[in-house]
């Protein structure tokens, strides 16, 4: 039988993986389970936004991976850490997505980090 996870998407961590592979900043994961990062940097390379080695176990069936490493930042994935960088635009825009009763995607919170940044401008 398959294992389903038991994790939510959570875009707050997918953008500290982002920091973290950047290397540029330190980063406190130690709040989060093996799965839940696992999973998380599959979502990651699933968006496009790295590059990444996933290995699901071959022993049983599940939609965890027991071993993900990320390599490297794709060019989509520099842009959208650029934009997320700063915790205030990045709070900013998910407020922005929900408040307009949009569910968070990758896509809403790209639109969200725009609007939040030209405002910072007006």
């Amino acid at each position: 039988m398959l294992r389903r996870t038991e994790v939510k998407r959570d875009f707050d961590l997918l953008r500290s993986l982002l920091v973290e592979l950047e290397g540029e900043s330190p980063v406190d994961l130690s709040s989060y389970s093996q799965d839940q990062l696992n999973y998380h940097k599959a979502l990651l390379k699933e968006a496009g936004l790295v590059e990444a080695i996933i290995n699901y176990p071959t022993s049983h069936q599940t939609d965890i991976p027991d071993l993900a490493m990320l390599t490297r930042l794709t060019w989509e994935g520099h842009e959208f850490l650029d934009r997320a960088r700063s915790e205030t635009t990045w709070n900013s825009a998910k407020k922005i997505v929900t408040e307009k009763g949009l569910s968070l995607s990758v896509e809403a919170i790209k639109i969200g980090l725009s609007l939040a940044i030209k405002s910072a401008f007006t």
